[in-house]
């Protein structure tokens, strides 16, 4: 679970199943008063986000990090705001290319915690068609099989 001082906060599984994710980034988040303390305690849900351009910043849309219960009205904030992404500006210009391009997209992978700092990590994906889903399907339900079957050969 941890992997060099990591600690998974949420992933996307969906992500992986909606679209085929071709290169990967980390970035830091800018969030505001009890929001990382939110994040400690896994209240995050991104199964709706994506990465947006505007202006030169990438910003996080669609995640919504619940509100920290003990913080009261003193820390409220609206759990669905855009955020901004801290990117090198290689990395913004690359990702804006590829989003300008048809078909392209950039969704969250992952909410990571790496040395008390909130992390997300965001992935260049195109969207998958049915029949791709399907053949996904088929093949993890064909290889799950065959370990099962070399499982039971082994055993007797």
């Amino acid at each position: 679970m941890a992997e060099s001082g990591r600690k998974i906060v949420a992933r996307n599984r969906k992500a992986s199943f909606n679209f085929s994710l071709e290169e990967t980034f980390d970035a830091g988040l800018v969030l505001t008063g009890a929001e990382i303390k939110s994040i400690r305690q896994n209240r995050v849900n991104f199964q709706d986000g994506f990465v947006e351009e505007r202006d030169g910043e990438m910003w996080l849309m669609g995640v919504h990090i619940s509100p920290y219960e003990q913080s009261g009205t003193y820390g409220a904030f609206n759990p669905d705001r855009a955020r901004k992404l801290l990117l090198h500006k290689r990395e913004i210009r690359q990702i804006g290319a590829k989003i300008r391009e048809r078909g392209y997209t950039c969704v969250p992978t992952m909410i990571f915690l790496e040395r008390g700092k909130a992390k997300v990590q965001i992935a260049l994906a195109k969207g998958k068609k049915l029949y791709d889903k399907r053949a996904d399907m088929a093949k993890r339900d064909s290889d799950r099989e065959i370990r099962q079957r070399l499982k039971e050969r082994n055993y007797d």
